[in-house]
């Protein structure tokens, strides 16, 4: 899923101190932030835009596209239901530790209703030049600047370092997607892959992926199809097997999931394989010849 300038976007948790601070800057950088959910604070007006008890309400009220979920774990299967029910076309679900039970009732429920997301536990999503969702850093330009390459990440900080070092050798970004570190996510690394194929400016694609689970591989089986270059960066080549390393995705179990099953089908398919992220420019422009 990629957020646009044109999407309208509604904040739940608006009031708190994180959705507080990022509705600013994600107002002050260009996203059409059009209103909050708190369903105690319905009628009040923060960061210059209308609270509604729920994201139904804000439908009514102002209309939205894209629900941005600063909620505690115990509170998001409700409060994504309830953008989900609105008619949301995009959920952006930024919170960890949500129960696995909940993250499958609501995930259901969206695939029912044509509804993306992304996430849990992501970053958010940004598009340079236009708008972000969540708490990447887009307004720093060392990080963040309109451009070609697409970049898709399980991490945040790792996410960010490779658009640090993708500016840092002359480029930009098209679109940076955020899925999550999850187990269970709503948009997969092969998903994110297909949107940034077709998106406008896209010349090449960068991944930042890890150990665990099978996304990377499956990801593989697309990029073999694409004439766009493919770049890839994963995390913890040197973890030992079976341990869980920081998202709960992240954990190897038997043959699967490791480095060494991702990397194999990631260049297999034509993928070029980083062993660092700071690799990144010199690939790059190897494989744009610029």
């Amino acid at each position: 899923m990629i957020v646009r300038g044109a999407d309208r976007v509604l904040v739940m948790g608006i009031t708190g101190k994180q959705g507080t601070f990022w509705t600013e800057r994600m107002q002050a950088y260009g996203t059409q932030i059009v209103g909050g959910t708190h369903p105690k604070k319905a009628g009040a007006t923060h960061c210059d835009v209308l609270v509604f008890a729920t994201a139904r309400d804000a439908m009514k009220g102002a209309g939205f596209d894209v629900a941005v979920l600063f909620i505690p774990p115990l509170m998001v299967k409700e409060a994504a239901m309830d953008a989900i029910e609105a008619g949301a076309k995009g959920l952006v679900v930024l919170t960890e530790h949500i129960p696995v039970q909940d993250v499958m009732y609501f995930m259901a429920a969206a695939k029912e209703r044509d509804a993306r997301i992304l996430g849990p536990n992501t970053a958010g999503a940004v598009t340079p030049g236009e708008c972000f969702a969540g708490f990447m850093p887009a307004f720093n330009v060392r990080i963040f600047k309109k451009g070609s390459i697409g970049v898709i990440s399980r991490s945040g900080s790792l996410g960010t370092l490779l658009c640090l070092n993708i500016v840092q050798a002359g480029y930009g970004e098209s679109a940076f997607v955020g899925i999550g570190g999850d187990s269970i996510i709503g948009t997969t690394t092969r998903d994110a892959l297909v949107d940034l194929d077709t998106f406008p400016g896209t010349e090449a694609v960068v991944m930042v992926g890890e150990i665990g689970g099978s996304m990377e591989e499956e990801a593989a089986d697309y990029a073999r199809s694409m004439t766009k270059p493919v770049v890839a960066f994963i995390a913890g080549g040197a973890a030992p097997k079976g341990k869980k390393m920081g998202h709960a995705g992240a954990i190897v179990m038997g043959n699967k999931g490791t480095y060494a099953s991702k990397r194999s089908a990631l260049e297999a398919a034509g993928v070029t394989v980083l062993d660092t992220p700071s690799e990144v420019g010199a690939v790059l422009k190897a494989r744009l010849g610029r």
